[in-house]
């Protein structure tokens, strides 16, 4: 049996898994579909896309659900393909 203390962080950190689990969900769906736009080529739709998965990848490393090197690495690689279907 745990005590007190530990009880409540036992409870604190279900919580936090069940939060961080949806923003990760969140954040591969935002991924994979603004890597379906890049790849289907309509740039609006990309950019826009592009632009609201960077803010949700600075927000989850600013939260701590993934890293900040993380973050940059995939922001990095969306930009480059962007980038690269605009030129």
């Amino acid at each position: 049996m745990h005590r007190r203390s530990a009880r409540k962080h036992v409870r604190a950190d279900a919580k936090k898994r069940t939060r961080n689990r949806h923003r990760k969900a969140s954040l591969r769906t935002a991924l994979k579909n603004a890597e379906l736009a890049l790849q289907e080529g309509d740039v609006e739709k990309a950019q826009q896309l592009c632009k609201t998965t960077a803010s949700l990848l600075d927000r989850a490393a600013s939260k701590g659900v993934i890293k900040k090197g993380t973050a940059n690495r995939q922001k990095s690689r969306i930009t480059r393909k962007l980038n690269a279907l605009t030129a």
